[in-house]
């Protein structure tokens, strides 16, 4: 039995090292990958939401760092990011029978270009686009919008980081 055990460890730790590197988080990056480098998102939507550049560059900051071992860097970086906000639109979803919002939508889009300096065939232009609804009766301020800035946010970018890092 102890021998049944030695030969299934051999034979899971050979297919892991086989395998290359493996993370946790479902990234895939090189070896010659060490910093990554977010360039300014200017805020190009119709509707401008004040600081939302700076808040969605931060917020895909964090997530890089939470979820690699890569170091942020200002200027020469192995792996870049940049873009723009396409689009901040509030907009109706559900009406009542008194022709009034029930629901109401914010959806953000961002257009990002994603450069690997390692790779030049992982280069892409892609727009990515999530939404949050909330009640008609209550404003896009405060609270509200800074949970809907956070949800939509938090799944921008990890669709950012799958189609950049984890390939998916």
């Amino acid at each position: 039995m102890k021998l049944y055990k030695l030969i299934l460890v051999l034979l899971i730790t050979t297919a892991l090292v086989g395998c290359g590197a493996y993370s946790f988080t479902g990234a895939s990056i090189s070896d010659k990958t060490k910093t990554f480098q977010i360039n300014r998102f200017e805020n190009n939507s119709l509707l401008v939401e004040p600081g939302l550049d700076v808040d969605f560059r931060n917020a895909l900051i964090t997530l890089l760092e939470n979820q690699t071992n890569l170091g942020n860097v200002n200027s020469n970086g192995d792996i870049v990011y940049e873009g723009e906000i396409t689009e901040y639109r509030i907009s109706p979803t559900t009406a009542t029978s008194q022709n009034t919002a029930a629901q109401n939508r914010l959806t953000i889009s961002v257009k990002v270009h994603f450069i690997d300096r390692n790779d030049d065939e992982a280069e892409f232009d892609q727009t990515f686009s999530f939404f949050y609804d909330y009640p008609g009766s209550t404003q896009l301020i405060g609270g509200t919008k800074d949970t809907a800035h956070e949800e939509i946010f938090e799944r921008i970018t990890q669709d950012i980081f799958n189609a950049s890092l984890a390939k998916w």
